[in-house]
């Protein structure tokens, strides 16, 4: 009976065709929307859940709140872990410290790494914490001793080729010149998706042979580090109230009270391990990844929702609509002793019949997908993801409940027909059936409609983004920068002498990041002002004399800084209002206290966005070079070009490149990055967000029209006599159209209506996270109502001009 099923309802599909590509087509965009999006969630949501009791693993971070905002740092003060080692909430403790040695070596054969990443000091709690496989060493004691370390099988075979891991266990390996370490261990890369991207542990107690010593030595309850890190695993029984409680009883006791005197307070705080993947607040350890958002990963699985429905519409409205046409088939049924029971069978089977051959389509489409798709995937994610056997039982749910929604109330309707009805011919459309149709359609083109709304204003938002004035000069400029770690300054110097040798280079300057960048300098400052005192921070950008003019800041008051070495200030209008000056010219001399150092301010610059236009724009200063040339801030050069046409760039990037590598030793990476280029990377999630909107647009607007096309195409074929009759009495080809249109557009005009008001509302939402933002222009809705409706129209008159151009002769002898 069941392979009787499946040949009847494959016999439907190829009868009706049209109607049976519509529903394929529009289930295929919203499966494999499903299956990508689907894959990507569950990619990410998975970082870090293998290990053993990952649920109870902690990171404590660092929250600040002062009267300029909020800040987060995801390291610690270097005190916490002894205060709370021996906290019994805790079942264990593991701190450790990034550090990333200038070079490693291994002497014996010669071979030399630079600025290797993923490189950590810790110690035998750490692989407590996280269960490593030992493919080397002694498990037992484990970085206990100075100048021991661990590799990873990955690491290992860059440092030691050809060895295996057993004759690697007591090799010797040099860092920085003068920190010699033997290998103790070798563990397996982890293989399973995670963040804890390490490949090199090398033994706490070796930090006091570095530059760091005093600072371990000391640690110090006013510091806090970003590259102390510190884990917990939680007992099983441990309250998180309780445990917040003692973080928080820590702060109190160590807390400044000049910080707190000023509105300054510190939290720490426990962050999940899992939440790591996602927390842009602290970051992740492999900075060259985009982290994860969850705010668009939901968005993203909304995306794959609506077209997923909008699919799942066009099947229910498309299926009552032919309800007609099945009735005497029903009725024969019926008559031969079919169950109300076996019908709904039948239906559903052949709903799973089209809802398989979608998914299939999906399938081959989803690896297409992956590809075009790329800004949002991660690069690591694959097509064979989908072997998974979680992913294998989704696919298998989704097709289910997808069979369920599409098929089982039309399923219902086409069995309710009264058998004697039907065979009569008496068979009428009843009221629920149309409004539903109409309320399906309706909510079909509202979802297209804000889908229209939101990538106009999203895209508006972007366009005023990417062009509004920086404040400064953004094209033709490139930042080129020194090896890491590089000290001397006279080879920075050397090296823009002999860029102005440069015929296509106009202009050249020393200094540190760009105006705007993602990287940023603070500093705490006092100043005082009769009885007013200001304590709060103050960011820093750092250039020679040539800077303000080769990025085109304007000066308001005052003048440009004399020189690198002299300790003076040129700052920005925001500080200048901030400590209390009406106009620039009231801040020309007067001073603030920085450590020690009173220092004057000799200018006043014009505001820039020092980032993207989320942030407000906050108190900045320029300064020289006061600290070089041991700790020189100086490790950019700056280059304005004469033009940056194409033909010439290439030429003049070459020229530029070529006079690096005749000043720096071969094999030091060579850094040079476009100003504007930086400006675009501000707004990289919002064009992806555009990006997806567009496609999204696209699909749903797609889907809905494919669908408004099946119901014409129904609907114009029960008019045909009344189309006949009309003509022979007279109507016009317009009146005929407009007649078959009305009844469509007014539904369109229904979901425009309520369209506007849940996009407006989306849409300023997502706008309050700019400080700077464009207006949501009342066009943007009028045209997107408009394209709304010329889509209908072309798909409306696309069936109902050939049906009002038919011979009435044909239509009325049919009948």
């Amino acid at each position: 009976m069941i392979r009787n099923y499946f040949k009847i309802a494959w016999r439907n599909l190829m009868k009706h065709k049209v109607f049976s590509l519509i529903n394929i087509i529009g289930l295929t965009i919203g499966l494999s929307a499903s299956f990508v999006i689907g894959l990507m969630i569950y990619y990410d949501a998975t970082f870090d859940t293998f290990h053993k009791d990952s649920d109870r693993i902690y990171r404590v971070v660092t929250d600040f709140k002062s009267p300029d905002g909020e800040f987060y740092n995801s390291g610690i003060t270097l005190g916490l872990e002894e205060a709370i080692s021996e906290n019994s909430n805790f079942e264990t403790v593991s701190s450790f410290y990034i550090e990333r040695p200038s070079k490693v070596e291994n002497k014996a054969k010669n071979i030399e790494f630079k600025w290797p990443n993923f490189v950590i000091f810790t110690n035998q709690n750490y692989f407590n914490l996280f269960e490593y496989k030992f493919l080397a060493g002694n498990e037992q004691q484990l970085l206990t001793n100075p100048n021991e370390v661990i590799l990873t099988d990955k690491r290992a075979a860059d440092y030691f080729p050809d060895l295996a891991p057993s004759e690697i266990i007591g090799k010797t390996l040099v860092y920085n010149d003068s920190i010699n370490t033997t290998v103790t261990g070798i563990v397996e890369n982890f293989t399973q998706r995670t963040d804890l991207v390490f490949q090199e542990f090398i033994s706490q107690p070796t930090l006091l042979q570095t530059r760091l010593k005093q600072e371990i030595t000391e640690k110090n309850w006013s510091s806090t580090n970003s590259n102390s890190q510190l884990y917990v695993k939680i007992s099983k029984t441990a309250d998180l109230t309780i445990i917040q409680k003692r973080l928080d009883d820590l702060v109190k006791e160590h807390q400044d009270e000049e910080d707190l005197k000023f509105g300054q307070e510190q939290k720490f705080t426990l962050q999940p391990l899992v939440d790591i993947h996602f927390n842009e607040n602290y970051g992740t350890y492999d900075w060259t990844k985009t982290q994860a958002s969850k705010s668009l990963l939901t968005n993203l699985a909304l995306v794959a929702l609506f077209l997923l429905l909008l699919g799942c519409i066009n099947f229910i409205n498309l299926n009552t609509a032919q309800a007609s046409q099945r009735a005497k088939e029903i009725g024969i049924r019926k008559t031969l002793g079919s169950s109300r029971k076996q019908l709904v069978g039948q239906f559903m089977g052949e709903t799973f019949l089209l809802v398989v051959i979608s998914a299939v389509l999906s399938l081959l489409l989803s690896n297409w997908l992956i590809s075009l798709f790329s800004d949002f995937v991660p690069e690591d994610l694959s097509f064979e993801l989908f072997k998974t056997p979680i992913i294998v039982v989704g696919i298998i749910l989704i097709l289910l409940i997808v069979t369920f929604l599409s098929g089982f109330y039309p399923a219902l309707i086409l069995s309710k027909f009264n058998t004697v009805s039907v065979l009569k011919n008496h068979l009428t459309v009843g009221d629920k059936k149309v409004k539903l149709r109409k309320f399906l359609t309706v909510f079909q083109f509202t979802i297209a409609q804000i889908f229209i709304i939101a990538t106009l204003l999203v895209g508006k938002q972007i366009n005023y983004l990417l062009n509004k004035d920086m404040g400064f000069k953004t094209d033709a400029i490139v930042s080129v920068y020194s090896p890491r770690g590089e000290r001397e300054i006279s080879k920075k110097e050397l090296y823009a002498e002999k860029l102005r040798a440069i015929p296509e280079v106009k202009e050249i300057s020393l200094g540190g990041q760009p105006p705007a960048s993602f990287s940023t300098h603070s500093s705490g400052f006092t100043y005082i002002d009769g009885e007013k005192e200001i304590n709060s921070d103050l960011q820093f950008i750092y250039g020679d004399k040539n800077y303000l003019h080769l990025f085109e800041l304007k000066l308001l008051a005052g003048r440009n800084i004399r020189n690198d070495t002299i300790k003076e200030l040129v700052i920005n209008e925001t500080f200048r209002s901030f400590l209390g000056f009406k106009n620039p010219d009231e801040a020309i001399g007067k001073s603030i206290v920085i450590g020690e150092n009173s220092i004057p301010i000799v200018g006043v610059m014009a505001n820039f966005y020092q980032r993207s236009l989320k942030n407000d724009i906050k108190p900045m200063a320029l300064s020289g070079d006061w600290y070089g040339p041991e700790r020189s801030q100086f490790q950019a050069v700056h280059i304005a070009f004469q033009s940056a046409t194409s033909e010439n760039l290439k030429t003049t990037l070459s020229k530029i490149e070529n006079t690096y590598k005749s000043v720096y030793s071969e094999g030091e990476d060579y850094r040079l990055v476009f100003m504007d280029e930086t400006i675009q990377r501000f707004y990289n999630r919002e064009r992806k967000v555009s990006k997806l909107l567009n496609w999204a647009t696209g699909l749903s607007i797609l889907i809905s029209c494919l669908g408004l096309l099946g119901l014409v195409i129904y609907t114009t074929n029960r008019r045909v006599k009344e189309i006949g009759v009309r003509k022979v009495l007279g109507a016009s080809l317009i009146q005929i159209n407009s007649l078959l249109c009305k009844e469509f557009l007014i539904l369109v005009v229904i979901a425009f209506v309520i369209a506007s008001p849940i996009a407006w509302f989306g849409v300023n939402n997502w706008l309050q996270d700019f400080a700077y933002k464009t207006n949501i222009s009342f066009w943007v809705f009028l045209f997107s109502g408009f394209a709304m409706i010329c889509f209908a129209l072309l798909v409306i008159c696309f069936k109902t001009l050939q049906a009002a151009s038919a011979n009435p002769v044909d239509s009325l002898r049919s009948e």
